[in-house]
């Protein structure tokens, strides 16, 4: 079966929806014009419900336009917008020991302390990427401290605003390395010339021979200091959409390296990562699950999030362009008709985040504090740019 048709039908689709619905909706409702930053907080129309600044999405939004600008096309536009975001957080965004506060509000007086480290990571990211489209030398400087803080911090991402009792129940996360990964790559142009960078293969053996389950071919988000799996909440806990936002990190890192057999590890357990979390019911990615099918602690564990289907639909397409392999088309198929079918808002523009598990929307919001302007564009992108590629390149003669 020939696919090149419908890679042009659906490039034209990802590329539509980008720059005519999901970007013109942030540009629109999302800049704080009185004091700077971003509200996140937008209800289905883009009214602004909250105006808590949470520096994690502060800091996606100035990747997401600072990225536009680098890799699509010089838009002072979004230039101008990125620079809105770096502006003020350069001005509010950390403390006196250079850690990023969690969140702020409105005028940028902080309100939860730097007790998570992701703040620091996408701030690493955002000033990475702003410093590469507008050349800030200052960007650039906090962007490669940011990023050595970060590093510092590894072993003990929470420091003293951890709840864990020393010593009880040791356990290893999932998110950093996943993050670091990908933030390692994503700052690459920065980092080639310091002493600080992480080993990304490092990071990718610690991804695929820590964290996935050799047997089932599945991520876990914990893991004891020896890489078991102890028989609690955390020990048991599946989250679909980490190992699959996981996977396509390692496929490009892998594709990078000229790594073949990595990829097709990747590729294979990403494979096993979606059968694992789909419901066969009604539709959809689990938001999480319990890998021996125990009640999860997690209430919401059978949400269906924008986040998981989006990062599922990187990973199933990036797999097939890389291998070639049909499984992943056909997945890219299967996820691109239930995503498309529940997400987008044809009335207002971008994307629901919040669906019940019959896939009916559970909550209106475009944005909070959790969604933002990150994981929709960004997979808007990379889908565009991996389906024009594929439509450029001659038909697969396995295909």
């Amino acid at each position: 079966m020939a696919h090149s048709v419908k890679y042009r039908q659906y490039e034209k689709q990802y590329r539509a929806a980008l720059l005519d619905e999901v970007m013109p909706f942030w540009q629109k409702y999302s800049l704080d014009r009185a004091h700077g930053g971003y509200f996140s907080c937008l209800d289905r129309d883009g009214t602004v419900y909250d105006t808590d600044k949470f520096i994690w999405l502060q800091a996606r939004q100035v990747w997401t336009f600072s990225m536009l600008f680098n890799r699509l096309e010089q838009r002072q536009q979004w230039l101008d917008i990125a620079r809105h975001g770096i502006d003020f957080l350069r001005k509010h965004g950390r403390d006196a020991n250079g850690n990023w506060y969690f969140s702020l509000d409105q005028q940028g007086n902080a309100l939860v302390q730097p007790y998570n480290i992701f703040s620091d990571c996408f701030a690493a990211m955002a000033f990475s990427e702003f410093a590469r489209a507008s050349g800030d030398e200052v960007c650039r400087d906090m962007a490669l401290q940011t990023y050595k803080n970060i590093i510092a911090r590894q072993d003990n991402p929470k420091g003293k605003y951890s709840k864990i009792v020393p010593g009880a129940r040791p356990l290893r996360s999932f998110a950093l390395p996943m993050i670091l990964a990908n933030l390692t790559m994503e700052m690459s142009w920065l980092l080639k010339d310091t002493d600080e960078q992480a080993d990304t293969a490092s990071l990718v053996n610690d991804i695929m021979n820590t964290f996935l389950d050799k047997e089932r071919g599945i991520i876990y988000e914990h893991v004891a200091l020896d890489g078991s799996h102890p028989d609690c909440f955390d020990g048991r806990l599946i989250n679909p959409g980490h190992g699959l936002e996981s996977m396509w990190f390692v496929m490009e890192i892998a594709h990078q390296r000229g790594d073949d057999e990595a990829i097709e590890r990747a590729v294979d357990a990403a494979l096993s990562i979606l059968q694992f979390g789909w419901d066969e019911k009604f539709g959809g990615i689990f938001y999480f699950w319990d890998a021996q099918g125990k009640p999860p602690q997690q209430l919401e564990w059978d949400q269906k999030l924008w986040w998981v289907h989006v990062e599922a639909l990187i990973a199933m397409l990036m797999g097939y362009a890389l291998t070639g392999r049909e499984a992943c088309w056909q997945w890219f198929e299967k996820l691109h008709d239930y995503t498309w079918g529940h997400f987008p808002d044809p009335q207002y523009g971008e994307w629901f985040g919040y669906l019940n598990r019959r896939g009916e929307v559970l909550l209106s919001l475009k944005g909070g504090k959790w969604k933002g302007c990150f994981h929709v564009p960004r997979a808007l992108f990379r889908c565009w740019q991996e389906l024009r590629k594929l439509g450029e390149a001659p038909e697969r003669s396995n295909v």
